[in-house]
Formats: structure tokens, sequence, C-alpha cells
């Protein structure tokens, strides 16, 4: 039985929450004293879900607004976007490793036969990291563009924020 695009994409937003959520937020909780930041940490050390609030703070901003037009142009690049992220995170963690080119000395995960011909967003994410750049140089990571991509991606469809 073939599932629909729709569950699909819910059971990949859901595997997207929880890869976040163990990624980025390991031990974290809501009633963490005073700032919101685990064990009152600094927001700039560590891992923290406002990180980008502090050192690029239109991050989102420019996330959703790249992601806006691309879906506009093709409604299909949202789902494309999150299976980016699922194939990024699939093989030894999300590292961005699926947006290397090949080399003399390696098939990149791009060109894998599972791979090839098949992911698409590598120009969205290319617009996005090129904005990012230009606001904020040397502070947003490939890996998070993909996991904000697919975030993003997620919320412009109807998924949960």
């Amino acid at each position: 039985m073939a599932l629909s695009n729709q569950h699909l994409l819910s059971l990949a937003t859901f595997s997207l929450y929880i890869s976040v959520s163990l990624a980025f937020f390991p031990g974290y909780t809501t009633h963490s004293m005073g700032s919101g930041f685990p064990n009152e940490a600094h927001p700039l050390t560590g891992l923290c879900p406002e990180y980008y609030r502090f050192t690029c703070p239109q991050a989102d901003e420019i996330v959703i607004s790249v992601l806006k037009e691309a879906i506009i142009q093709d409604p299909r690049m949202a789902a494309s976007l999150l299976r980016l992220h699922f194939h990024d995170c699939f093989v030894q963690g999300c590292d961005a490793s699926v947006l290397l080119d090949d080399s003399k000395y390696i098939l990149s995960e791009k060109n894998a036969v599972p791979n090839k011909n098949s992911l698409r967003g590598f120009e969205v994410i290319d617009q996005i990291k090129a904005q990012l750049e230009e606001a904020c140089p040397n502070t947003v990571s490939c890996a998070d563009i993909i996991a904000l991509a697919a975030r993003g991606s997620t919320l412009l469809s109807g998924g949960p924020a």
C-alpha cells in the first residue's frame, strides 16, 4: 500500500522533529531557571535553540523568505527540502555532507546511487547560504541551513512550527 503525500509529510515531519530535538536540544527543558538557557548558560556557549537569535537574528527571516519564493515556483520543493534533510541525516548524522560534490578520490553522497537524480533543492540551499553569508558571515553552518530549510518547509506546508 502506497502512502499519500500527506502521510509521508507527517512521517517526515515527525522524524525531523525527533532528529532536531535530539541533535540540537539535549537536556534542554522549558522550565530551566531564569533565562531559558540550560543551566543558566550564557546564550553563546554550548548548544541552545536561541543561538541564532543572538548571532544572526535575521536567520529565520532569510530562510523563510527564500523558501516562500522557491515553493511558489515549485510547490514540491517543500517536500524535497525535507527529504534532503532526511538523506543528510541518514548517513552518519546531520552534517551537511549531502551537499558535497565528488572529488578526485570520493563519490559524494549527492551522487551516490540512491541519491543521484533523486535529491533536489540544492540550489535553494545555495540561495539561503548566500543570503545568510551576506547578512551574517561565517555564522550559520550548512548543516543548520538544511535543518532550518526543512523546518521552514514543514511550517510553510501547514505542518507544526
